[in-house]
């Protein structure tokens, strides 16, 4: 279950002040529903794709005993 700000309220925020667990879960959100989505949705989803490819993609750089190496919204 993702816990974080809700969409409404990200609109209003810079994709460069989104947390990396933000942009993971609505990258995986607009990938689910790429084919039911209009332009402006299709838009938003590259924005988000743009911004994680600007980062540097999304990955952990280190792993320790509760965390692996990948990026978890859940």
């Amino acid at each position: 279950m993702y816990v974080g700000r809700d969409f409404s309220e990200l609109t209003m925020v810079s994709k460069k002040d989104w947390k990396d667990t933000e942009l993971a879960y609505f990258h995986h959100a607009f990938q689910q529903i790429m084919p039911y989505l209009n332009q402006e949705g299709q838009m938003i989803y590259k924005e988000v794709i743009n911004e994680i490819e600007e980062r540097g993609g999304l990955h952990r750089n280190e792993a320790d005993y509760t965390h692996g190496t990948s990026i978890t919204f859940d």
